[in-house]
């Protein structure tokens, strides 16, 4: 009877190790996994490049300015996804008095003009991700950066549009994007008010975080 009370303590014993055994087999590889798992959209896996243009001098409400509306939230966003950065400039540049300039862009922007760059980029083929920045004029993009869009192929690639405006949102410029670049894809923009992102630059950085946040970077 002691024998067949050990014999049965003993196959007790092996069963109980063996469901142990099993569990741990079973979670194993889901824990390997969830290790190795890349985020979608890694700085690592991607190469994001933030293109913008942005104007100095005097700007409506503000005074002078040393720095764009839009360059302050372009270098925000280069810090925040480990983009490279490149500024569309023309040829020709604006006046730094505000009137005179609004007045060019209006001219510009009924001429459907196509001011000169004063440099092309060179190296557009490396990135897969571009971040697009510019201030509405006139309910639009500036026409430099159609320029832009224009002398450059965005096949396959993703462009995020961000702008700083008085008022007007991101108006028609997600539509000339996509007009301009059809082979590529246009993303959600963001648009901030440039006082917002000259005066107070924090409320301007919790909307960038939010809109990365949305977009997955």
């Amino acid at each position: 009877m002691k024998k067949i009370f050990l014999l049965l303590l003993m196959i007790f014993m092996v069963s109980g190790c063996g469901g142990e055994s099993q569990d741990k087999t079973t979670a194993e590889p889901e824990k390997k996994s969830v290790e190795k798992a890349p985020a979608s959209n890694s700085s690592a896996e991607k190469n994001f490049l933030v293109v913008y243009f942005s104007r100095t001098g005097e700007e409506y409400g503000l005074g002078n300015i040393t720095k764009g509306n839009t360059a302050i939230v372009a270098e925000y966003i280069a810090k925040k996804t480990g983009a490279d950065m490149f500024e569309v400039k023309p040829a020709t540049p604006y006046p730094d008095a505000y009137e005179p300039c609004t007045e060019i862009a209006k001219q510009e922007l009924e001429s459907n003009a196509r001011p000169a760059l004063a440099k092309n980029i060179d190296n557009l083929a490396q990135y897969d991700t571009i971040f697009l920045g510019f201030p509405i004029w006139w309910g639009a993009l500036p026409r430099v950066m159609m320029t832009f869009l224009e002398a450059n192929d965005f096949s396959g690639k993703t462009i995020i549009p961000f702008c700083t405006h008085g008022g007007s949102g991101l108006a028609s410029s997600e539509r000339e994007i996509v007009d301009a670049c059809p082979n590529a894809k246009v993303l959600s923009g963001l648009a901030i008010v440039g006082k917002t992102a000259q005066n107070d630059f924090p409320a301007a950085q919790k909307d960038v975080d939010s809109w990365l946040k949305d977009l997955g970077y």
